[in-house]
């Protein structure tokens, strides 16, 4: 079966449950998944039940599909995200974002948990993705390329919006929040990093440190959707004073600053035009 088969017979059986057509997709990250509650339900469907979602094993990730209203707009939200540590192909892990897309969205909003490394920043600081490295070692592309879904070597010029950028940058100015702006960088994981890989990192121009968000954002953009990324950065990963941390460490800054990512993804929903 093609891929545009897959992603037509996913959305048959979505068209069972719900005739929405989102403006918006949102990807919900790791300790953000309480963003899910801003969102007006209108309808749920558990990645079971759709053909192609595989399921999301990371504490913290629901494993559903959301449809309904955000910041006066549709949007359909994934509450619980794929990872390349869980085993899955990149074809699997991004096989949503080409669903979504299907579905009618043209903007991408991604949101994630990382590791800190530039010294200006802390932990449960929020950062604006202004950039990104893909250093996973695979990219959901390799492979045919089917021309209707996008170009064979998609422009990577401008993978985060300014656009969106300038929104939320605005929105962080007018809720008092202050957020940095920089470049995360991907890693396949499940590990954290040693002290000379986050030397490594921060040398070749990252700020921050995570391993999800990149291989969607690439097809994203195969896809010609806007994308729009935020994360939070939940610990501190200086070489030089380096401290082990623990996942529920990590879940409890995620959630601490949560309530600023969801202010901020709020209003740049509702001040976007797709």
């Amino acid at each position: 079966m093609s891929l545009r088969e897959q992603i037509d017979r996913a959305v048959a059986v979505i068209r069972e449950h719900t005739d929405a057509a989102p403006e918006v997709g949102i990807i919900i990250g790791t300790g953000l998944g309480k963003i899910a509650e801003a969102i007006e339900i209108a309808t749920t469907i558990d990645y079971s039940d759709i053909p192609g979602f595989v399921r999301s094993t990371v504490e913290s990730h629901e494993g559903r599909l959301i449809f309904g209203t955000l910041g006066g707009k549709s949007v359909v939200a994934m509450q619980g995200r794929f990872h390349y540590y869980e085993g899955y192909s990149m074809g699997e892990i991004t096989f949503p974002v080409r669903v979504i897309s299907a579905l009618g969205a043209g903007l991408l909003l991604v949101s994630n948990a990382c590791g800190g490394m530039n010294p200006l920043y802390r932990r449960g600081d929020i950062m604006l993705i202004d950039d990104h490295i893909n250093l996973i070692g695979d990219n959901p592309l390799i492979g045919p390329n089917d021309d209707s879904l996008g170009p064979r070597f998609p422009d990577m010029s401008e993978p985060y919006s300014y656009e969106l950028l300038q929104i939320a940058e605005e929105a962080a100015l007018d809720l008092k929040v202050k957020v940095q702006r920089g470049v995360y960088v991907a890693v396949a994981g499940p590990n954290l990093e040693t002290r000379a890989e986050y030397r490594f990192l921060r040398g070749i121009g990252a700020d921050v440190v995570g391993m999800s968000t990149v291989p969607e954002v690439i097809v994203a953009r195969h896809s010609d959707m806007k994308v729009f990324g935020i994360s939070i950065v939940t610990d501190e990963c200086f070489p030089d004073n380096l401290a082990p941390v623990s996942i529920p460490e990590i879940l409890e800054a995620a959630g601490q600053a949560e309530p600023k990512v969801t202010d901020i993804m709020i209003e740049v929903v509702k001040r976007v035009t797709p």
